[in-house]
């Protein structure tokens, strides 16, 4: 069965606690490698890859929605051979 392990982060040093649960999911999804890195430091990874890709910061666009012909923003440089719909128009 699996125990507890302890395991040094490799961004911070510090010490992190690789639980038996823990080691038992990996085996199920079929991880072969143990984390390398801990919580918060993980965390903190996640966070930066996000900003580089751009999902946080998106530009977004003027728009009228053809439906309704209220002013949007849309997530993309709209063209004048396709149709603009707003959130509410959207979803009809």
């Amino acid at each position: 069965m699996f125990k507890d392990k302890t395991i040094v982060c490799k961004d911070c040093g510090q010490e992190f606690t690789f639980t038996a649960n823990e080691q038992e999911f990996f085996a199920e999804k079929g991880f072969d490698n143990e984390p390398q890195r801990c919580k918060s430091c993980r965390d903190s990874r996640k966070a930066n890859t996000r900003g580089r890709s751009g999902n946080n910061d998106r530009q977004l666009y003027d728009a009228v929605c053809s439906e309704c012909g209220r002013p949007c923003k849309v997530p993309f440089a709209p063209r004048n051979d396709r149709p603009i719909f707003c959130s509410d128009c959207f979803k009809k």
